[in-house]
């Protein structure tokens, strides 16, 4: 499988680049930054290499200087990753020997089909030659084989023509290693280049910025000065708010006196159904007394019972006039607190809304007094009438 090195300082793009290198069937190495990819390649030998421009440690020029300086990973096609593409950034691929450069972020499948384009290209390229010193050697050593034994002189001006050539390799190694040191300081200096130029941009959007900022500033000012004016207008409003507060206790405080007024009056509304339910208690009670009369008087044989039963009827009367006591009492009691809801009209007369509902709770109240007293007049007049009743009838039965 086809090995594909990754070094980006970006996890993001670290990720793309694998996701889209997978799909296609090549195997992934990642590199968080240019000095793991050099350790990565003083080990292994991959098929391309993927490398961006900017990273903090060692950028992408450096790695593809790398690359190119290494004998044995020379021919490896490295493709440069940036996010801005514009003339310097290719001027210095270029200058690095580069394979090409891509922009980031990657379109659609655009990674893909250009690492898979540098590995097609490798594979079409002629192998690798021997270097010019080797081939040299290996020449002169296939005409020495080939060359008849030559005379002392002949041979004294061979032995000085392979000196010259072995001066002329040690100058071209010479020369080959300045080249290279000079592309690897041209590298930096076009890094150091590239460097200068992002900074001179950020320091051309913070000037901007801070033009900015000045202009907001300028426009500010003048608000500077109603600082005072909306000071002076919080503390009015913290004043007023103090206000509205001592005035939402007070309420607080009436509603609660209120309350306890509401209290007292279902108070007196649980003693008038009290009352009532002993007037029912009563009339019961008459019913029953009416039922003794009724026998009393339908059996006068039965005389000393009836007198009996006429003795329990009077402890019975004798304890409903108790408890009609009682109820005057409690009638009385009604009234005085009818005098109490008449003074607490009197304080209550700024609470006009719930004035009008205690007035009218009050007026239940004497209604439903005066209803009892209505109901215990007609209970004595029922009585009055079985007693007449009876009467008659006990006259009836003394007839026959």
């Amino acid at each position: 499988m086809p090995k594909i090195l990754i070094a980006d300082d970006s996890i993001a793009v670290r990720k793309v680049a694998e996701r889209l290198l997978t799909e296609a069937g090549l195997g992934v190495t990642l590199a968080a930054n240019g000095e793991e990819a050099l350790a990565y390649l003083t080990k292994e030998r991959p098929d391309v290499v993927v490398s961006d421009v900017i990273m903090p440690d060692k950028s992408g020029y450096e790695v593809c200087a790398f690359v190119r300086g290494n004998p044995t990973l020379a021919t490896t096609p490295v493709l440069l990753i940036s996010g801005i593409v514009n003339d310097e950034v290719t001027k210095q691929a270029e200058s690095c020997r580069a394979d090409g450069v891509l922009k980031k972020p990657f379109q659609g499948t655009s990674l893909k089909d250009r690492v898979l384009e540098l590995m097609a290209k490798r594979q079409e390229a002629p192998p690798e030659s021997s270097s010019v010193s080797q081939a040299v050697s290996d020449h002169v050593a296939a005409a020495a084989e080939k060359v008849p034994p030559m005379a002392k002189h002949e041979q004294v001006s061979v032995h000085q023509d392979v000196g010259k050539l072995r001066e002329m390799e040690e100058h071209l190694r010479a020369e080959r290693a300045r080249s290279e040191d000079l592309a690897k300081q041209l590298s930096e200096a076009a890094e150091q280049l590239g460097r200068a130029k992002e900074i001179e941009a950020q320091l051309a959007t913070e000037r901007q910025r801070a033009s900015e900022l000045e202009a907001k500033l300028t426009k500010l000012e003048p608000l500077a000065s109603r600082i005072p004016e909306l000071e002076a207008a919080v503390k009015a409003e913290q004043a007023q708010v103090a206000m509205l507060k001592e005035e939402t206790l007070g309420a607080q405080k009436t509603s609660e006196r209120l309350t306890e007024l509401e209290s007292a009056l279902n108070a007196e509304r649980a003693a008038a159904e009290q009352l009532v339910q002993q007037l029912a208690e009563l009339e019961k009670a008459s019913s029953q007394a009416q039922d003794v009369e009724a026998r009393l008087l339908a059996e006068q044989k039965q005389v000393a019972e009836l007198q009996q039963r006429v003795k329990t009827l009077e402890t019975e009367l004798a304890t409903g006039q108790q408890a009609l006591t009682e109820t005057v009492g409690r009638l009385q009691d009604v009234q005085k607190t009818e005098t109490k809801v008449q003074e607490l009209e009197g304080l209550l007369v700024a609470e006009r809304e719930r004035n009008g509902v205690l007035s009218q709770r009050v007026v239940e109240t004497e209604q439903a007094a005066e209803h009892a007293t209505k109901r215990f007049e007609e209970m004595a007049r029922k009585l009055g009438e079985i007693a007449g009743l009876a009467s008659q009838l006990g006259s009836g039965k003394g007839q026959p």
